[in-house]
């Protein structure tokens, strides 16, 4: 298995390059800097597996993939946007958030193993990544939605959406008025069309808007209830494995 790392810090790729060695993966080149992965990867054989650190002392590591075709596996190691890791997370092998912890390490290693053959190389689409990357605070996200009703059009203000849940195969809109719009969407749809900043996917069933939330009580276990201005027609908890990345959401 050809290994290499792209890590601006050097002290940190000297680290995970340790850790590496523990677990008898040997790192054949360690580069620091866009310029020089690029030089690199257009003198050299594309490595199987390429450990990168997002943010380089000279630009962003996926301005290296805008110049060079590469479709060697990634393992991210960074501590990039959150939002951005867990949109991009099912894109690459996967991602360490740095100080690299010994076990997860190992695990995405074992990952890679398992998912491909030694020496067998994966193709890797950096413009989604790119896009992904993109500052959530950046992005343009849905302002407003539609709803048919009657022979009419409704037009939803996202900022008056109190929440959108999904009941009987359909999506929904529940606003400030205290009514149901059904949408034409899903909730997987929206994930990409609502502000991280001001929605978050509490279950499968649930995206509530952060400005509404009147209440939140402890529920069973370990988990959290919900309460909002208006909609009180079902309950809404957060789910247990949700909870912290919730917490998080909340500060």
């Amino acid at each position: 298995m050809n290994v290499i790392i792209i890590e601006d810090e050097k002290p940190a790729a000297r680290r995970l390059n340790r850790l590496l060695a523990e677990l008898d993966v040997e790192v054949s080149t360690m580069l620091h800097s866009v310029d020089e992965a690029v030089d690199w990867f257009q003198n050299n054989h594309h490595p199987d597996l390429i450990f990168l650190d997002i943010q380089l002392s000279d630009g962003l590591s996926f301005e290296i993939f805008e110049i060079i075709e590469v479709k060697s596996a990634i393992i991210f190691t960074t501590a990039y946007d959150e939002y951005a890791l867990q949109a991009f997370k099912l894109n690459s092998i996967d991602y360490l958030l740095k100080p690299i912890d010994d076990e997860e390490l190992e695990s995405a290693i074992k990952k890679f193993r398992e998912l491909k053959p030694e020496h067998q190389k994966i193709s890797v689409d950096f413009n989604d990544i790119k896009k992904l990357l993109t500052n959530p605070l950046e992005r343009e996200y849905k302002k407003r939605f539609t709803a048919k009703v009657g022979q009419h059009l409704k037009i939803i203000n996202a900022d008056e959406v109190e929440c959108f849940y999904s009941e009987n195969k359909g999506t929904y809109a529940a606003t400030l008025d205290g009514r149901n719009y059904l949408l034409d969407t899903t909730l997987e749809n929206l994930e990409e069309e609502l502000s991280p900043q001001t929605f978050f996917r509490v279950s499968r069933k649930f995206y509530v808007n952060i400005s509404h939330i009147k209440d939140i009580i402890s529920y069973t276990n370990s988990r959290l209830q919900i309460k909002l201005n208006r909609f009180n027609d079902q309950e809404i908890i957060v789910s247990r494995e949700r909870v912290k990345d919730f917490k998080l959401w909340l500060e």
